[in-house]
């Protein structure tokens, strides 16, 4: 009998493990994949992808970030390294006189193109390899409320900024 003190049973911890253990493993290969192809790593890859799939090839900074999941400094930094390498440029929104735009450049959506395939193989390889087409649309059926539950709070953008104690 599950121990009611705690919020979370032996069979969702099993659970949440193996999804963490899953996740971990299937980044690696990733990680590992786009650095011997593209000398990229996930999070530049992720800004890449996200710009290419865009009609303009844009997105604000601040939507960029919380649509990775990656701070707003860090992201900062990241497209930073990816303007210097001339995959992407940052220009003042349009749409927001206080918002930067990133844009992909035609190096970056060719960069895109050249690592693109040996990711989806990884992916492929080490998620879809063991189930059955079926079994994958279970999965995402499964992890899509899941994503939207814990999407629906604000995003990181609009919460407020801690603020360090002054001294």
């Amino acid at each position: 009998m599950p121990d009611p003190s705690h919020a979370v049973d032996p069979v969702q911890l099993g659970a949440y493990f193996a999804l963490v253990e899953v996740s971990a493993l299937l980044q690696h290969g990733i990680e590992q994949q786009l650095r011997e192809d593209g000398d990229l790593t996930f999070v530049r890859f992720q800004v890449l992808m996200r710009l290419d799939q865009t009609a303009t090839g844009s997105h604000r900074m601040t939507d960029l970030a919380d649509a990775i999941v990656y701070s707003r400094s860090g992201l900062t930094y990241q497209v930073g390294l990816l303007e210097k390498a001339g995959l992407v440029t940052r220009a003042p929104s349009p749409d927001d006189e206080r918002g930067v735009a990133v844009t992909i450049t035609d190096a970056g959506r060719a960069l895109i193109a050249r690592v693109l395939p040996g990711h989806e193989e990884v992916v492929s390889d080490l998620l879809f390899e063991p189930l059955s087409r079926d079994d994958a649309r279970t999965l995402a059926g499964l992890l899509t409320p899941v994503r939207d539950h814990m999407r629906a709070a604000p995003p990181r953008s609009a919460a407020p900024r801690r603020r360090s104690p002054r001294s």
